[in-house]
């Protein structure tokens, strides 16, 4: 007998055998898509469904077909409301109790999500959904942020699929500092003119939701959209602000004694609500509108006229998606969801607001209100332009919150009660237009949109068991507005700050930092009758706040949140051994294009540091930028021009100051900038052709941690042009010889530096605990 062939063993085997391939993620049928859209900085009041004055018609159609809820809460600042929102646990418990920047060494500080506990996006990616991330993400390390670092921290490895955004707290909206596509940096010598960061997010988010649902046409996509806007700079579209040009004239206190009208007439404050006062004991002080004089009141004016071109631009990002949404057939079926991080800020933190808010990390240059003035009006056309980096007046800042106490980082309702929207048109019929007052939590958020979705909770990731959810869902009073919350008791820390709220009664520590924590006097409130936290029950009820203080401590046990930001700087300071690696000499070449912020910052941060540029030989005529470090919040820039070098310093958009400019002999080799600090927040220049001192002892203004905030670019002065008259002459101003490296080496740490008085810093803290 003959036997089969190769062949014909495979034809005869797949005769006799059944197809196998392996099962795909398939999300329940008929899956919602989901869509939450989180802003940054924006207050209670700052919608037109929460009492603004300032037109939100697409987000107005997504209350009118959806729910507003009127008591939800979030921390009071933005990487804890993120954490919290993408695993569904308490801030603390993940990690992330502060802003996400620094890993100063304590569990609940970490800076990044634990390894065990996954995120929204990791769930349903798992259930067979597409998962699309825009915007700001703030999850991860300033350590990790460059093109060398572990990404385990980064969108795409947290469950997204896309990635399109940017990782810190903020950028600059014309010129960002940093952008990523997936896990790659988005290279960028300048961008185009007309260039505006909201209309470049909202283009890739609507790209991505075409791209996935026309290649997948039944499977149901999950996008995160975490807008830049309203933080700071408040940076906004010349055409937008004139919009609002003279709209504000009238001032913040009769602003917001109309949105809090507006507010009771909606229904989402009862008649007898109170309004807190403008200037509260335990914030910084607010003057009232008409103690500023006109100049004043002009500019402080500007500001507000910026902001709210900015929630117009969040408006619009919204009208775009939904438009595409509807385009697509996939409106009706799509949960949006819309919220805050946190309450407004108070950053700008003076009567008249902030040309340039980076400048607070400068105290030398710390000016009065009466001193800035006259600068500042003359470039009032400039606010909320390229050359500026502001914030808004703590005023309007309060005025956004209305109608609670403080701002972010509060833990009066101020700092952690934002505006909430969601609509389902296929899955929430019957309920359009109607407000729930019931409590929520923004761990809520999580559950709830899995229990719509029909998506199981996750007990696992990568075979590690996951914490249950200290969310529950709210679905229950989505659809019936007398079923009561099942959140019931909520812990806050914020920097020290502290809450304890269950059952409508909050007890509220009042803190004043570098102070021991156990000498904080709690108040009390029954925000259920008293929303607005205006009548302190405390002393009536002293066994009441007993027990809710007895319940903060043990919350704060249970979720990590010991030890607590005590008023110094240790939380933002204390570094890990690890980061000492970036601290060393620095061999930059042509090819590298910009260095990521935070690697460039540690270079220079609190210390002496020497740059050398080193040519093959200068030639007559080579012209352009060897080295420039920041952009127009501050910054430094070494260039030739006309056959002269200098070296040039934007400090904080107030001045420029620059080196005499030295003629360059053909044939140079190096050109040398020695800086030292000698501390007091200075630093002395030398500049040196050859080894040979041709500048000495140039004052200027030491840049420090967050300043400068654009990279270090060699050859040409990318994104943000740290000297705008520089700029205007010649764009970028690329090098136009030949350039064989530029060198860092870090010197001495200034005798103030906060390195060096860290020990000093954790002997006070330890007082407080």
């Amino acid at each position: 007998m003959t036997e089969p062939t190769f062949q014909g063993r495979i034809v005869d085997a797949m005769s006799q055998s059944e197809p196998w391939w392996p099962p795909r993620a398939a999300a329940p049928e008929g899956a919602p898509n989901v869509v939450v859209m989180i802003v940054d900085d924006m207050g209670y009041s700052d919608l037109a469904s929460f009492g603004s004055e300032i037109p939100t018609p697409h987000l107005d159609a997504v209350a009118g077909e959806g729910l507003r809820l009127a008591n939800f809460h979030v921390t009071p600042t933005c990487s804890p409301t993120r954490a919290a929102l993408m695993t569904g646990r308490n801030s603390h418990a993940v990690g992330v109790g502060g802003v996400a920047n620094i890993d100063p060494g304590f569990p609940g500080y970490a800076a990044e999500l634990p390894a065990n506990q996954p995120t929204i996006a990791e769930t349903l990616r798992d259930q067979g959904y597409s998962t699309l991330m825009i915007g700001k993400w703030h999850l991860c390390k300033e350590s990790d942020l460059g093109p060398g670092s572990d990404r385990h921290s980064w969108p795409l490895q947290r469950g997204f699929d896309q990635f399109y955004g940017f990782l810190e707290a903020q950028t600059n909206f014309f010129h960002p500092h940093q952008m990523y596509e997936g896990n790659s940096l988005v290279n960028v010598d300048q961008y185009p003119d007309g260039y505006y960061l909201t209309d470049d997010l909202t283009q890739r988010a609507v790209e991505m939701i075409s791209e996935v649902v026309t290649d997948e046409p039944e499977k149901p996509f999950f996008l995160y959209f975490g807008h830049g806007a309203v933080h700071t700079p408040l940076h906004a579209k010349p055409e937008e602000i004139a919009k609002f040009r003279g709209a504000y004239d009238q001032g913040w206190d009769a602003v917001r004694e109309q949105r809090f009208a507006r507010q009771k007439e909606l229904g989402l404050v009862s008649p007898d609500a109170v309004l807190a006062p403008i200037n509260d004991e335990t914030g910084p002080d607010v003057p009232t509108w008409d103690e500023l004089d006109a100049d004043g009141r002009r500019l402080a004016a500007r500001y507000q006229e910026v902001f709210a071109a900015m929630v117009t631009s969040i408006d619009d990002s919204v009208g775009r998606i939904r438009d595409l949404l509807a385009r697509l057939g996939k409106l009706d079926n799509t949960i949006f969801v819309f919220l805050s991080d946190n309450g407004a800020a108070s950053d700008g933190g003076t009567d008249i607001g902030k040309f340039n808010h980076l400048s607070a990390m400068h105290k030398p240059s710390q000016r009065s209100v009466a001193e800035r003035i006259p600068g500042d009006l003359a470039r009032i056309d400039e606010i909320g332009g390229p050359t500026s980096w502001p914030a808004n007046p703590v005023g309007w800042a309060t005025t956004a919150n209305t109608p609670f106490r403080r701002h972010k980082f509060s833990s009066f309702r101020g700092g952690n009660q934002v505006p909430f929207l969601i609509s389902w048109p296929a899955g929430l019929d019957g309920v359009g237009g109607e407000i729930r007052h019931e409590y929520a939590h923004v761990t809520d958020l999580m559950p709830s949109l899995l229990d719509l979705a029909g998506v199981p909770v996750a007990t696992s990731r990568k075979g590690l068991a996951a914490e249950p959810l200290d969310g529950v869902s709210f679905v229950p009073t989505l659809r019936d507005g007398s079923a009561p919350t099942a959140h019931t008791e909520q812990y806050l820390e914020c920097f020290g700050e502290r809450s304890y709220y269950r059952d409508g009664w909050e007890a509220v520590a009042i803190r004043k930092p570098v102070t021991p924590f156990a000498s904080d006097r709690w108040e009390l409130y029954n925000t259920l009758a008293d929303p607005t936290q205006m009548r302190d029950l405390a002393a009536e009820n002293p066994d009441l706040v007993e027990d809710l203080v007895a319940a903060w401590t043990a919350a704060a046990g249970e979720n990590q949140v010991l030890p607590m930001a005590d008023g110094t700087p240790v939380h933002w300071f204390q570094r890990p051994p690890s980061d000492e690696r970036f601290v060393r000499e620095t061999v930059l070449l042509p090819e590298v294009g910009m260095v990521e912020r935070f690697r460039s910052a540690q270079l220079i941060d609190g210390r002496g540091f020497t740059i050398e540029a080193t040519l093959p030989g200068y030639r007559a005529g080579d012209a352009g930028v060897l080295v420039s470090h920041g952009g127009q919040e501050a910054g430094y820039v070494l260039y030739i021009e006309d056959g002269s070098v200098i070296f040039a310093q934007n400090a904080f958009a107030d001045s420029t100051l620059a080196t005499t400019p030295v003629l360059v002999p053909e044939g140079a080799r190096s050109i040398e900038v020695r800086v030292t600090a000698p501390g007091g927040s200075r630093w002395l220049v030398d500049l040196a052709i050859d080894g040979t001192v041709v500048v000495e002892q140039a004052e200027m203004a030491q840049l420090t941690w967050l300043v400068p905030f654009n990279g270090i670019s060699v050859g040409m002065d990318r994104r943000s042009p740290v000297l705008w008259e520089l700029h205007q002459k010649y764009g970028t101003f690329a090098w136009t010889g030949a350039l064989d490296a530029v060198t860092y080496r870090p010197g001495e740490l200034a005798p103030d530096a906060f390195a060096v008085m860290i020990d000093h810093f954790r002997k006070l803290g330890r007082a407080t605990q």
